[in-house]
């Protein structure tokens, strides 16, 4: 199955998300448009489906993804481990407390360093973890408030509805690219958009949905292990075998 439908569906992603405009946060990021060049490379070389398992993180953090476009796109793991480069813009209008620097910029995303490292270590190379896993986002847009992170969750609910409908939209769409039998949030807010839009694929089986622990360093269970747990509940899910 061609990466082709994922690139589709990344592209429709965009032009429905273009006229959405929001009042709470100061600054709104969409790497789908300025950091397309990496985003498409990460679709074309790791996205030719079927997946066994597909991972769904919330939406971009500012040291990942916002930079590189590749979902907790921590830049060394992007640079080193997917082997992905690529021109990154700038934000039509970009926060100064939130430079988009592209692959020069020097700050780390934990997350992505923890979920990379995770698989990295356990597959050693991409090509093996991609075999039978994808790594994507729910919501492709990062917003801020001021020089605070704001979360999609936060969002009035007046602005969510049409920004859930397009993802919603975009993850059924994935799903049908990739096939996967299991929809792995990563966190639970993840999970629960994930078990709200995929409710029909559920039903109809035999697709399943679980979580993993978020791998961000606000968590304190994160900073006590995040990869042994996320590991246990993989294995205790039957995702991975124990050991493996």
């Amino acid at each position: 199955m061609s990466a082709s439908q994922l690139i589709a569906a990344a592209r429709a992603l965009n032009a429905a998300l273009a006229p959405l405009r929001f009042a709470a946060p100061s600054h709104v990021y969409n790497p789908l448009d300025y950091a397309w060049a990496p985003h498409e490379l990460y679709l074309r070389r790791y996205g030719a489906g079927p997946k066994r398992v597909l991972f769904l993180g919330m939406n971009p953090g500012p040291f990942g993804m916002v930079q590189t476009g590749v979902p907790f796109g921590e830049i060394a793991a992007v640079r080193d481990w997917l082997g992905i480069v690529a021109e990154v813009g700038k934000p039509a209008q970009e926060n100064p407390k939130k430079p988009v620097d592209g692959f020069a910029c020097r700050r780390a995303e934990v997350s992505g360093q923890r979920l990379w490292g995770l698989f990295a270590e356990r597959f050693g190379r991409p090509e093996a973890f991609f075999a039978e896993h994808f790594v994507g986002n729910y919501c492709p847009l990062a917003f801020f408030e001021a020089g605070r992170n704001l979360t999609p969750d936060k969002l009035p609910a007046s602005e969510a509805a049409p920004l859930l409908a397009a993802c919603d939209e975009h993850l059924r769409a994935v799903v049908a690219a990739l096939q996967p039998q299991w929809v792995i949030g990563i966190g639970k807010y993840a999970r629960a958009q994930a078990e709200r839009a995929l409710a029909g694929a559920v039903a109809a089986g035999p697709l399943r949905i679980g979580d993993v622990l978020h791998p961000s360093p606000a968590s304190p269970a994160a900073n006590r292990g995040w990869a042994t747990a996320a590991s246990a509940q993989l294995v205790a899910l039957g995702i991975w075998p124990a050991g493996g």
